[in-house]
């Protein structure tokens, strides 16, 4: 049963069984369980508790604090667009638009990433949203990929974070489109859709006649917030974890070396988890690492980090989630070594 099956199916409970709804609509789900903890957690933080004032643990509760508020627009658009996309758009318009061929799906999905400005956190549920519609889903992880790390915000940021080095912009351009196609390419090649969770792999679900699109909007909407948030909260809980306990001096251990360095921030990409429309200015703080390891930065952070591999985990299933973000971290590094050592 699809999503927006099952939502108004459970509408539809209530209404035709006057005392009580029905059992399935209330089963426990470990999104929203998972929303309310990181809820609560997120209270907490914010509390004015006196446990305990060391400077490290107000460090690590202003770094969650930052990351989740930095995201949680973007979440909101995505889920906004998702929500919208099932329910007033016609179910065959995205198979009408992408090419019939998967293989030409995919390079032109990851194209269409420029079209939607916003960060990783945004295009997560708007890829499960495609999935549902019947986009076929490489061409979804290509659009999912490319989405945060080539739209014009961001490549307006690098270009001002990288003043009179028109060169970063490009190679950032040209390496993340590389990656999301490859990734795409991949997926036809070798995924597998039992790795997807079970939700996903109904196609064509779009709106029921006889019911109201707004009523679906609201409950696809308030489904898939209230399932990616508390992956969300997690993923800054960890990022944060990461930024106050490593010293600044791991970091100039790692910058000597140029194959270590690209390795490394590349690692650090996926831990600090920063937003793809600031990434930019923290790679060019990094002044003592080679360009090519800098791009490395650009490119595996808007595809891979802490928070995003924990969307994606809630959106599209643990078994999809460390697969996918384990290959997209090495594609996404040989991407940069091969166009950095072209371009840079």
């Amino acid at each position: 049963m699809n999503k927006t099956d099952e939502l108004v199916g459970a509408v539809e409970g209530v209404t035709a069984v006057p005392l009580g709804p029905p059992v399935r609509r209330f089963r426990p789900r470990f999104g929203i369980a998972l929303a309310l903890t990181a809820g609560a957690a997120a209270v907490l933080l914010l509390s004015a508790t006196p446990w305990p004032h060391h400077p490290a643990v107000q460090a690590w509760r202003t770094v969650s604090l930052a990351i989740t508020v930095q995201a949680l627009p973007f979440l909101l658009l995505g889920t906004a667009l998702s929500g919208a996309i099932n329910a007033f758009v016609p179910a065959d318009l995205f198979t009408r638009v992408l090419p019939k061929r998967p293989v030409l799906a995919v390079p032109v999905a990851g194209a269409a990433g420029a079209v939607l400005p916003g960060c990783e956190c945004a295009s997560v549920p708007v890829a499960g949203s495609l999935i549902r519609r019947g986009v076929t889903p490489a061409a979804a992880f290509a659009f999912l990929l490319s989405a945060p790390a080539i739209n014009p915000v961001v490549l307006t940021a690098t270009a001002v974070a990288f003043p009179g080095d028109p060169a970063m912009v490009a190679a950032r351009l040209l390496a993340s489109l590389a990656t999301a196609a490859v990734m795409g390419w991949l997926w036809l090649w070798l995924g597998k859709e039992e790795w997807l969770r079970p939700l996903l792999r109904r196609r064509n679900t779009g709106h029921r006649h006889g019911h109201s699109r707004w009523t679906e909007f609201r409950l696809g909407f308030q489904h898939d917030f209230l399932h990616a948030g508390g992956f969300l909260v997690l993923g800054a809980m960890a990022a944060a974890t990461f930024n106050v306990t490593v010293p600044r001096s791991v970091l100039d251990a790692f910058s000597g070396s140029p194959w270590l360095s690209v390795l490394f921030l590349a690692a650090l990409a996926v831990l600090l988890a920063v937003c793809s429309e600031a990434d930019a200015f923290v790679a060019a703080s990094l002044t003592g690492f080679s360009p090519t390891a800098r791009l490395a930065f650009l490119v595996v952070g808007p595809m891979v980090d802490l928070k995003l591999i924990a969307l994606q985990a809630g959106t599209f299933g643990r078994a999809f989630a460390w697969r996918f973000s384990t290959a997209t971290t090495v594609v996404a590094v040989a991407a940069s070594v091969l166009i950095g050592g072209a371009l840079l």
